[in-house]
């Protein structure tokens, strides 16, 4: 099986971090998860947390630092857990990636459904010791 590499934008104000709900265009519409794009040949980590940030929300961020690495369930992806600083601006969602936005805390994202068992981990184990 040929494993492919993605981000996952993690994007905070204060305690809350930012989620979509997955749009009908996504891999695994209607899940609510953080930012996460596959990265393309010839990119780094930092410029793909950039510009998938970028194309779903329109918010332009300044990467900070991988924190966490996991794999997806299905194991196709190995995801590359990054914090990044949001600059001034309004969210404007892609409509076909993204339904929705929320900015959450760790408790308010456990009473989401549904959502990744990678994504519960992080927001469980990782967020509250960054």
């Amino acid at each position: 099986m040929d494993r492919r590499e993605a981000i996952v934008a993690v994007i905070r104000r204060g305690p809350r971090v930012l989620v979509i709900e997955r749009g009908p265009l996504a891999r695994m519409p209607g899940y609510w998860a953080p930012l996460s794009g596959t990265i393309e040949p010839g990119e780094t980590q930092e410029e793909a947390l950039v510009r998938e940030v970028r194309e779903e929300v329109g918010l332009r961020v300044a990467p900070g630092r991988k924190v966490w690495e996991s794999h997806t369930a299905d194991g196709r992806y190995r995801l590359h857990w990054w914090t990044a600083e949001a600059g001034n601006g309004d969210v404007v969602v892609h409509p076909g990636e993204v339904s929705a936005v929320r900015w959450v805390t760790a408790r308010e994202f456990a009473e989401l459904r549904p959502v990744f068992e990678e994504d519960r981990a992080f927001f469980n184990r990782v967020l509250p010791v960054l």
